[in-house]
């Protein structure tokens, strides 16, 4: 019996497909460009891009927590950010910048904030909200109005029918027990 049962798991191991492993190949050496990375190795037709040159990066950071980094690369994107830890439990506030030049060539700048209130962005490329009060459209007056006049007149009919059930309440008397169980044996 041990001899089938080694049998079979020799044939089982021996049946398992074997695979090989190759390392990696080592990483190119640290250059101050981006190289972005491939889409999919099995997409042919994908162009790996010109690297960018980064002109700047300055990072400060002070043994207080407060930081300050300034970013920019040769195609135009900029980073700007500092920040203390004066927030409530020791959190972090920052504010800074990003731009970029878009595809379509719109240069995009935000300003930011980040607090306790969140992030808080200001562009003007950033959508917004219509100013209020804004003018409401008829169809939404009218629903408000058909809304409240039901609204009434179910408060109407429910103070009519809390009053008929509690005068219904009043006269409702239980039943008089029943001796039908007889006494216990």
């Amino acid at each position: 019996m041990k001899s089938i049962i080694i049998t079979a798991l020799a044939a089982v191991a021996l049946a398992a497909p074997q695979y090989n492993y190759e390392a990696p190949p080592p990483a190119p050496a640290p250059s101050n460009s981006y190289i972005a990375p491939a889409a999919s190795n099995r997409d042919d037709s994908f162009e790996r891009p010109d690297p960018v040159a980064i002109l700047r990066d300055e990072r400060v950071h002070e043994e207080d927590g407060r930081f300050n980094v300034e970013f920019e690369a040769e195609n135009g994107i900029k980073f700007a950010q500092a920040g203390s830890p004066d927030g409530d439990e020791g959190s972090v506030v920052k504010a800074g910048m990003y731009s970029y030049t878009a595809p379509d060539g719109t240069l995009v700048e935000v300003k930011y904030v980040a607090d306790e209130n969140g992030f808080q962005p200001q562009s003007d490329l950033l959508p917004v909200a219509p100013e209020f009060p804004h003018p409401i459209p008829q169809f939404v007056l009218d629903q408000i109005a058909f809304a409240a006049e039901e609204d009434a007149r179910r408060a109407r009919e429910g103070s009519d029918e809390s009053a008929e059930a509690s005068a219904v309440s009043r006269s409702y008397a239980p039943p008089a027990p029943s001796n039908l169980y007889g006494a216990p044996q």
